[in-house]
């Protein structure tokens, strides 16, 4: 028997196969055993709507966003040209007009 990935969800180590799919009988989650076996897909950054994301893409902000240490904001629809992917909690470096260089969380924008 081959050892199958645990649940990319919630980390159940009790998956099992259904024809050409994985579940999670825990969580109920269910995910393709091709994508698992694809590494690029697992590593890919990806907007709030699922859009995968590349450097120098345009997105805009779906969320006012607090700044941390100042009293301005980044207001709903602000539109960000020419990001940069990178790695860490924050994926996405830019620069947004009037306020400057910042880092974004991919789960607060969408892809123009």
């Amino acid at each position: 028997m081959s050892a199958l990935p645990p649940c990319p969800s919630c980390q159940s180590e009790y998956t099992y196969e259904d024809g050409l799919q994985l579940i999670c009988p825990e969580c109920g989650h269910e995910w393709s055993a091709q994508a698992e076996s694809n590494d690029e897909t697992a590593e890919q950054i990806r907007d709030a709507h699922g859009n995968p994301l590349a450097d120098g893409d345009t997105v805009t902000v779906i969320k006012d966003l607090k700044i941390k240490g100042a009293s301005s904001v980044v207001k709903v629809g602000t539109k960000v040209k020419n990001i940069r992917l990178v790695d860490g909690d924050h994926d996405i470096d830019c620069k947004i007009d009037g306020l400057g260089a910042m880092k974004l969380k991919s789960e607060f924008v969408k892809k123009v």
